[in-house]
């Protein structure tokens, strides 16, 4: 049978040892990580962990939290991982070389935890996680930093593939032999091999196209707040066309504009975050961030976070 190597639930100890036995499991599941819980007092979660030969499959659900790998602790590993995180409910913001990838339900992001990162989820959340090694990827050719804190999934194909795969093979691992296990973490590995050299297909920008990329992005974060911030403002700007901006961006799912939504999206819910802000309303953290319809900004950080912005407030 496969082996279900751990099997974690906060409910085992008092409510306040909760914190510090769920930082502990993290620890020595995750190879080396730091927990924090928004300074959070409440806190409950649960781990289950199943093997498919070398690939480690993760069940979690737990209150909010965050995890950050430091260099220190990279220093200190012995294995190194691709580690995927796919979220049944709630999001993940996952950080890594200079990027930042947000993914709720039906996508995926994966990293390196032979390099920093840090991964938020800011309200509950259920996710899969699953670690594959590195060097069976590293193996294969493909070049894995350009690949690291993106966004796979949402649009089909075969990065949804591997999606599925990899939650079939969570649900369905406890029934197996260790002969399938070792099958299955083959065909996983296999199938996130396919998600990433598409990915890299899709992101093979020339050098001038990704520092045109670079430069929408900073003009979009220094002007986040400008409700009149648009395409063709930022075309002008920076002096290229609207055609020139829009292949800088195409390996972002949604585009210029989507990528300015979110920003303004992550921008508010970081201000709902801190604790400076109680004080402030919705609607005046909504419009210093460039949103100048109630409503549209409602229905749009619902659906970016799964909850509406008061709702995510008292969740807090």
């Amino acid at each position: 049978m496969a082996i279900t190597s751990t099997a974690m639930n906060t409910d085992q100890v008092a409510p306040a040892e909760r914190g510090g036995y769920w930082s502990d499991w993290i620890d020595r599941l995750f190879c080396g990580l730091k927990s924090d819980l928004y300074g959070d007092g409440g806190f409950d979660g649960r781990m289950t962990t199943l093997h498919a030969g070398d690939v480690v499959l993760t069940r979690l659900e737990a209150n909010r939290h965050r995890v950050m790998r430091s260099a220190a602790m990279v220093r200190s590993s012995e294995v190194g991982y691709l580690k995927i995180v796919a979220p049944y409910v709630g999001c993940a913001g996952v950080e890594q070389k200079g990027r930042e990838a947000w993914v709720t339900p039906d996508q995926w992001s994966i990293y390196d935890t032979t390099d920093s990162y840090a991964v938020a989820n800011p309200v509950r959340v259920e996710h899969l996680i699953v670690m594959l090694p590195k060097a069976r990827l590293a193996e294969r050719g493909v070049s894995l930093d350009p690949l690291m804190a993106r966004r796979l999934g949402g649009s089909g194909g075969v990065a949804r593939l591997a999606l599925e795969t990899m939650r079939s093979a969570y649900r369905e691992l406890p029934g197996m032999s260790e002969t399938a296990a070792r099958g299955v973490g083959d065909a996983i590995t296999q199938f996130v091999h396919l998600a990433m050299l598409d990915l890299a297909g899709i992101g093979t920008a020339v050098t001038q196209r990704e520092a045109l990329r670079e430069r929408i992005k900073q003009h979009v974060a220094a002007r986040l707040g400008d409700p009149g911030l648009t395409v063709d403002g930022i075309a002008h700007a920076l002096n290229c066309s609207r055609r020139q901006l829009y292949n800088a961006f195409a390996e972002e799912p949604d585009g210029v504009a989507g990528y300015i939504l979110r920003r303004r999206l992550e921008a508010c819910r970081r201000s709902f975050d801190d604790r400076a802000n109680e004080q402030r309303s919705i609607t005046d953290i909504a419009f210093a961030f460039g949103f100048s319809n109630m409503a549209h900004f409602s229905r749009v950080f619902r659906s970016h976070l799964g909850l509406s912005p008061s709702d995510y407030r008292r969740a807090k």
